[in-house]
């Protein structure tokens, strides 16, 4: 389904996020007291989230959509709260297994869960895409031929996150690649908004999709940029 580099980082993330770091996860996309680091972190990725949630339509009734990567499912849950009917789908299983258990009963949608890759054809087509910080860590090649395999099944619109190639990023990126990584996550790979652009634009014939925002989000230890494609 993808390339051999994204095959091999794909493995990565699933040994880390399923295994290394699940209950970190858990605890830090829950309510529970977490370190200050932490707690930057978790006010970055609250407003990433409303930020993506901003971009869709405010109903989402009939709308079909994959939560690509959705972790913990706190993305899932609000789409599905809105109407839409979710496919959330993550590689760690542990952090499905929480997302099932956190869903509530009541929404006006609906959400099916699946552990596997976002790419998978199974999943059917979508009106929507959206895939927070599930593509931060692979490279810009990578995230460029995951997006065009997902434009091929999506009606309206893509939005994702990326890591913004910024000197303090860069600096800090590089430095961490001297330094055993542990149980750390995987490194992320920053990019620069103008190149994850020509990367996509060689993948797709001119006017079918339309880069129509940006917008960075930073809180303390985390720095993310989201990235919405229409179609045209």
């Amino acid at each position: 389904m993808g390339s051999a580099s994204y095959a091999a980082r794909r493995s990565q993330l699933e040994t880390y996020f399923d295994r290394t770091a699940a209950e970190t996860w858990a605890r830090l996309t829950s309510t529970a007291k977490v370190s200050r680091i932490r707690e930057t972190v978790r006010a970055g990725r609250d407003e990433m989230r409303a930020t993506l949630l901003s971009w869709l339509p405010e109903d989402l009734s009939g709308r079909r959509i994959l939560d690509a990567g959705c972790g913990t499912g706190a993305l899932a849950i609000e789409a599905a709260r809105r109407g839409a009917d979710v496919i959330a789908i993550d590689i760690a299983g542990n952090l499905v297994n929480v997302a099932r258990e956190r869903a509530p009963s009541d929404l006006k949608g609906s959400i099916e869960f699946h552990v596997g890759d976002m790419l998978n054809p199974g999943l059917g087509s979508f009106d929507h895409v959206v895939a927070m910080d599930s593509l931060i860590h692979y490279q810009p090649a990578d995230i460029a031929d995951t997006v065009a395999k997902l434009m091929a099944r999506t009606r309206q619109s893509i939005v994702i996150t990326f890591a913004p190639k910024t000197p303090l990023l860069t600096v800090m990126h590089n430095v961490g690649l001297l330094f055993p990584r542990g149980d750390r996550a995987p490194a992320i790979v920053p990019v620069t908004a103008t190149t994850l652009c020509d990367l996509l634009e060689d993948r797709f014939e001119a006017g079918d999709w339309t880069n129509t925002r940006t917008q960075l989000v930073t809180s303390g230890f985390y720095k993310s940029q989201a990235f919405e494609l229409k179609r045209a």
